[in-house]
């Protein structure tokens, strides 16, 4: 996966990534999946913590540094999930280099983005819980 951003300084993002690259990720990810891999339901669990985190800014935006350590706690429940063999290598990746460009909020506002876009495509690629493509 690439970076988010076309051009940071103008506040550009890559203008693929809520398209290719989401449909991309989600494609792969899917494939990777299992009757106990990568599970609708397990993957939905991160992207719940994402729209938490981002509710939160929402109405604190100057909360983000007391947040970013929470946030990048994802990598440690991603780790645990797929120790457990409940997500795969490739959406432990995602979330770990999604997380390693968060920076600020802009940073935090496109992986947003990049996860909803994601979810989108996964639904498509996986749409029930034991079921896929």
């Amino acid at each position: 996966m690439g970076g988010f951003w076309k051009d940071k300084s103008k506040k550009q993002i890559d203008p693929d990534l809520f398209s290719k690259t989401a449909e991309t990720l989600a494609r792969k990810i899917s494939e990777e999946g299992s009757s106990k891999l990568n599970k609708p339901t397990q993957i939905r669990k991160f992207y719940d913590e994402v729209v938490r985190f981002d509710s939160i800014l929402k109405n604190n935006p100057g909360d983000f540094d007391n947040i970013l350590p929470y946030l990048r706690m994802l990598n440690a429940k991603a780790a645990y999930a797929a120790g457990r063999d409940l997500i795969s290598a490739g959406f432990k990746d995602f979330i770990s280099s999604s997380l390693n460009q968060v920076k600020d909020k802009d940073d935090f506002d496109a992986f947003a983005g990049l996860f909803e876009a994601f979810i989108g495509y996964y639904k498509f690629f996986r749409p029930s819980e034991g079921g896929g493509r």
